[in-house]
């Protein structure tokens, strides 16, 4: 139980970096996976995802701890616990936020320059090559191949309002309206697992262990030497000979290295935990989008719903995917998008819509029988900055999670600008044929009444990064090539590591870290 390098997590980064280590025959490579393969159809049929989401199949489920700035509520953390990681049970959207982000992280040697040529590595975009994206890459990129026609609806009505059209949130401009691509082909979801590590698990050598819970870290000294594993009831420690690479994802990457006494001196000692290596920052400046979702019902029968015509619709659909991946089944229900200003003095958008084919609420958790269409708006660039934490020194127990939403009074003003943005979207002309009642009532409300609505309603839209920061400060986890400061064999790679959110989805991002420190590993292993 040897290897050259273990990457602990098949997630969005695991995956990638697996199977681009793996590319060098001379090297042996194993991967970690908590969960199990992902050989559910649920996770390749793209309606799945509903299913998915509310509830602990393939997913970890987390909760946050009680959120002053939501009214004391609990917020909750779905997160992918299978091959694929969050990949095998997001929503598809391909985005990767604003150029001006990544130009944010020059001084790191992560400016848009530096990363839009592994952006288009790991692409393959059935548009074609051109100065933004690439094609030959693992990860197909497609537009929707049945969108609902209220989502065209959806995009006429934001046009009605002066806002632009924008067919690619991914090219030279991300600002205006208009449908997402999502990372499927053929109809079929393209997760990190399906990309990448589908075409390299046959390599001899490549090991990829499933149900296999990573415990803590082995350190000799300064140097990091392996992991030590549950596999099922049998404990084992795995040896790497150059590397261990932690990508379990921003809530459990800091997780594990505080189990291995690796972190911030009170945390470990509240624990009981012995300090091997004091790093402060781990844990700490965790970011995630605020997210206010709004919705309508509707007597257009062709959204999704429950009901007698729904289920008739969904049975042809899953025989409209069976025979040739088109459909309503193929839906990533977040079908249309936007990245808007709230203030057009702004040098970037600071809000962005997910617009939704159904009644979204708590999650998918609450179920509505009707037919209908939702509106998510989230804060891109939010100012409140939580932390991950142990809720004790059990490697088993779930993480302490505090995003400290709307803490910061500037993410509520941006907030409830984006709510009234959203409504005025969602109210427009064009939409009117399908709009029939609001369901949570923000247009009878003063402004007192709809902030207690957006804080009693607020959550996660699955966002969460920043917990083992990368920089060259003492706050620092990591440092602009993703080794963890201060010792040898050891790195994180996964949304962790961005130091600030970016503007739009995170997959796509974490899957550019790992392309990136892949080819950094391989320069400085010579």
């Amino acid at each position: 139980m040897e290897f050259d390098y273990i990457v602990v997590g098949a997630g969005s980064a695991g995956c990638a970096l697996a199977a681009r280590l793996s590319e060098d025959p001379d090297v042996q490579v194993c991967l970690l996976e908590a969960g199990g393969r992902d050989s559910s159809p649920l996770i390749h049929m793209p309606f799945g995802a509903v299913v998915m989401l509310p509830g602990k199949y393939q997913n970890w489920g987390f909760q946050t701890v009680p959120q002053a700035g939501l009214n004391g509520r609990r917020g909750y953390q779905p997160r992918g616990k299978t091959l694929g990681g969050s990949s095998s049970i997001n929503a598809m959207a391909y985005v990767r936020g604003h150029q001006d982000d990544y130009n944010d992280w020059q001084h790191l040697g992560w400016g848009w320059d530096t990363v839009l040529p592994y952006f288009r590595k790991s692409e393959h975009n059935e548009r074609g090559e051109d100065a933004y994206h690439g094609v030959g890459g693992p990860l197909n990129v497609a537009d929707l191949r049945s969108p609902n026609p209220v989502s065209h609806a959806y995009i006429e009505a934001a046009k009605s309002l002066g806002y632009r059209h924008n067919s690619d949130f991914n090219g030279a401009d991300q600002e205006g309206v208009g449908l997402y691509q999502v990372t499927q082909k053929n109809g079929r979801r393209c997760s990190t697992a399906q990309a990448f590590l589908r075409p390299a698990e046959q390599r001899a050598n490549l090991t990829i262990l499933t149900q296999a819970r990573a415990l803590k870290l082995t350190l000799d000294g300064t140097t990091c030497t392996g992991v030590d594993i549950l596999q099922g009831k049998t404990r084992k420690t795995l040896k790497a000979r150059r590397e261990v690479i932690v990508s379990a994802g921003a809530l459990q990457s800091p997780q594990l290295l505080m189990l291995s006494g690796i972190g911030p001196a009170g945390e470990l000692h509240k624990h009981g935990i012995p300090l091997l290596h004091e790093l402060p920052g781990v844990g700490q400046n965790l970011q995630d989008h605020p997210d206010y979702i709004t919705a309508y019902t509707s007597r257009f029968k062709g959204l999704m719903g429950f009901s007698p015509v729904g289920i008739f619709n969904n049975a042809r659909g899953l025989m409209q995917y069976l025979r040739n991946g088109t459909g309503c089944l193929t839906t990533n229900f977040a079908e249309g998008g936007a990245f808007l200003k709230t203030d057009p003095s702004l040098a970037r958008p600071d809000i962005q819509f997910h617009f939704v084919i159904s009644i979204v609420d708590d999650h998918a958790r609450k179920i509505h029988m009707q037919h209908g269409f939702s509106c998510h708006v989230c804060v891109l660039r939010p100012k409140s900055k939580g932390s991950v934490t142990l809720a004790s020194a059990d490697p088993l127990a779930d993480p302490l999670i505090d995003p400290a939403f709307l803490q910061h009074d500037d993410d509520m003003t941006a907030l409830m600008k984006g709510v009234q943005v959203m409504k005025n979207v969602m109210e427009s002309q064009p939409l009117a044929p399908y709009r029939d009642r609001e369901i949570f009532g923000e247009s009878s409300l003063n402004n007192s009444e709809l902030e207690q609505l957006v804080r009693n309603r607020t959550d996660t839209v699955y966002h969460p990064i920043g917990t083992c920061r990368m920089g060259n400060d003492e706050l620092a986890v990591v440092g602009p090539d993703c080794r963890v400061r201060g010792l040898e064999g050891l790195r994180v790679v996964d949304a962790s590591v961005l130091p600030n959110l970016i503007g739009g989805n995170t997959n796509a991002p974490t899957i550019m870290v790992a392309e990136r420190v892949a080819d950094l590993i391989r320069q400085q292993a010579g």
